[in-house]
């Protein structure tokens, strides 16, 4: 058991499924109170009653005082992971590029702007980001979701300097391919990129919990991750070549 969260008040949103519902599990497993948010009722319901939860459906944008009721006033935990895979180019509709910006970033900063107070105020409080490794690189037919998912980074590592010696710790989890309904709706690109290497959404859950055990930021199930973010801080133009090459790779196989 992890102690930092026995009888923690845990959310987690877009929890109906993948990484979400693997995490309320692991949560509620090593003993927290956790409500369970997914804009499908069902879903979030279904998670619920498995791990003796509370489902509380909806927008993520607009969980968070419901959520706190629920939990009897307090949120000690909240997990940022509901979001929206959304491929496409610059020529993306505007529709698409505002729905990226408004689940995968704007979603988690209205979230903090609620929790925030009441953690400073007790000098304590979790924030979980889901990001994704194209958070920290990028990927290949996906603008508004490579974009969006460097925005929730940042604005991870934003509340990470700024409140942790007020006791707020943040967590950013960069995974690459995980076996959940993104990774099928991504199309060819995430064939060729992420699914040889993709993992299970309950070694996510293993990772966010031994990176809580030693208190780490950044969290990454694919370790192989590092080293791609160190060679693209080294050298952006062999790493821009070289993904540029894994480009014309699926340009070639797409056709």
């Amino acid at each position: 058991m992890v102690e930092a969260v026995q009888d923690a008040g845990v959310v987690v949103t877009g929890a109906g499924g993948g990484i979400g519902a693997a995490l309320a599990r692991r949560f509620a497993a090593e003993g927290a109170r956790v409500v369970v948010n997914d804009l499908d009722p069902d879903r979030a319901k279904a998670v619920a009653d498995e791990i003796g939860g509370i489902a509380v459906p909806g927008d993520a944008s607009a969980v968070v005082d419901e959520a706190r009721a629920a939990l009897g006033g307090t949120v000690d935990v909240y997990c940022a992971n509901a979001g929206v895979g959304s491929g496409g180019s610059e020529a993306a509709d505007e529709a698409v590029w505002a729905l990226a910006w408004d689940v995968n970033v704007m979603a988690h900063v209205r979230a903090a702007h609620l929790l925030l107070p009441d953690w400073l105020a007790r000098g304590a409080g979790r924030f979980v980001s889901t990001v994704s490794a194209a958070g920290l690189l990028t990927m290949i037919g996906a603008a508004p979701y490579s974009v969006t998912k460097h925005g929730a980074y940042a604005f991870a590592e934003w509340l990470s300097l700024t409140y942790r010696h007020r006791g707020v710790k943040v967590h950013a989890i960069c995974p690459q391919g995980v076996r959940t309904d993104m990774l099928t709706a991504s199309g060819s690109a995430g064939d060729l990129v992420l699914r040889p290497t993709a993992i299970e959404p309950e070694d996510v859950a293993q990772a966010l919990f031994q990176g809580i055990e030693d208190d780490r930021f950044l969290i990454l199930p694919h370790p192989e991750v590092a080293e791609y973010y160190r060679a693209r801080a080294a050298e952006p133009d062999r790493w821009l070549r070289g993904m540029n090459r894994l480009q014309q790779q699926w340009e070639a196989t797409a056709r």
